[in-house]
């Protein structure tokens, strides 16, 4: 399910700069536009910072911002005190009041969280447990009482988790741009950073300004925030002053969903499978159109596979693992009403068989380079966190 790109707000780097009006180009170049990278450019921006956004896509947010649920999680499923649980819950409440304030389509559906068989009770009072550890109390539910939430859902206990909602993340990266030009910044899209020295008081970087055989600009800039996503670890490779030690691996996971077709979604509520595999199950999200997705699955990637040779399709051999999927807790799932969807990348720091990876977000101490800051495996819950990512990649750069 993909929406029509974003305008590009910028066409062309040298004309932005040539109105520069101090020795460096930017204060801070950002190095991404997706929603935690726009979050904290707009962070960076409130503090009278002089931002550069750079991506290089044909629009703001069009891979893994793009690409997800857009469900706001509560901070149920991670580990207490790691960097997901913290920045997840902070960022649920920072996420309503920012889309409330600016009108900003959002909407606070709640989810269900079910367990089909006796084998995933004490997987779900784990997640109960992991929960309350975060400040976050979810409500028990017998099976009587999600029928009467959810007559279509068959489980035999569930967990209710009251502050999880839906945004659209496409108006919400929009309105993140708007606040970062307001407070006179910029975004410039096609915009590849292919190299850079920044181990100085002043960053120098290589930009390409364009398609592949384009321009080659050099900005100058007093700090740099790599939030490239997908590309974090190849950025921050590619930059001289950068530790190439203190970068982790990355373990590419493709997720694809199956829309609900010819029928009308019959859920209030999102709904979810007891997580494992690396992911959150294939799981009923709803959107603010009334429509209804199915996923993702997880298909971990061979190490070392580049993102920008990923086919995104999504292959409808998926079917009868998302149709039994889906029935676990629905059995009443019309035949055919599961079509291929969409399908996204989800970037971590562990790979397959490991321990799940925590956010890093790493400021210059970690990087090893003064003024720069780097963010590496934001996946999910990265929506939900990204206006409290951006209050710490801000604070990191500002020193405290």
């Amino acid at each position: 399910m993909r929406r029509a790109p974003f305008l590009p707000h910028c066409r062309g780097l040298q004309r932005r700069f040539a109105s520069a009006q101090s020795q460096l180009d930017a204060d801070v170049v950002v190095i991404g536009a997706g929603v935690v990278g726009l979050a904290i450019a707009r962070e960076l921006g409130l503090a009278g910072r002089q931002v550069l956004v750079l991506d290089s896509g044909p629009a703001i947010g069009t891979q893994t911002s793009s690409r997800n649920s857009e469900v706001i999680h509560s901070g149920i499923y991670y580990p207490p005190g790691s960097l997901k649980a913290q920045t997840c819950v902070e960022g649920n409440a920072l996420m309503y009041k920012f889309c409330e304030q600016y009108n900003v389509p959002v909407r606070r559906t709640g989810k269900l969280l079910v367990a089909t068989s006796d084998q995933q009770l004490d997987q779900l009072e784990s997640t109960r447990r992991s929960a309350a550890a975060n400040g976050v109390e979810l409500e028990r539910l017998t099976p009587g009482e999600i029928r009467e939430l959810e007559p279509e859902v068959q489980a035999v206990a569930g967990l209710l988790a009251p502050n999880t909602g839906i945004v659209d993340s496409h108006s919400l990266m929009t309105e993140l741009q708007r606040q970062i030009e307001e407070a006179g910044g910029m975004v410039a899209l096609h915009s590849t950073v292919e190299g850079g020295e920044v181990g100085g008081a002043t960053k120098r970087l290589a930009v390409r300004d364009g398609p592949p055989g384009g321009e080659t600009v050099s900005l100058t800039c007093a700090a740099v925030v790599n939030a490239a996503g997908l590309w974090a670890q190849r950025v921050s490779r590619c930059l001289l002053g950068v530790d190439p030690r203190r970068v982790p691996p990355l373990a590419l996971v493709k997720g694809s969903y199956f829309a609900l077709s010819g029928c009308r979604p019959p859920f209030r509520h999102l709904v979810y499978p007891v997580p494992g595999g690396g992911g959150l199950g294939v799981h009923l999200t709803l959107d603010l159109a009334g429509g209804a997705r199915f996923g993702p699955d997880t298909c971990w990637l061979p190490p070392g596979t580049d993102p920008d040779a990923l086919d995104y399709s999504v292959d409808p051999g998926l079917l009868p693992a998302f149709q039994a999927a889906v029935r676990a807790y629905w059995p009443g799932l019309p035949d055919g009403a599961l079509q291929p969807g969409y399908a996204g990348l989800r970037p971590k720091v562990a790979g397959r068989g490991q321990p799940a990876g925590d956010f890093l977000v790493c400021g210059p101490e970690a990087t090893g380079a003064p003024g720069v800051a780097a963010l590496y495996g934001i996946e999910s819950p990265g929506l939900t966190a990204s206006l409290a990512l951006g209050k710490r990649v801000a604070a990191l750069l500002a020193g405290r």
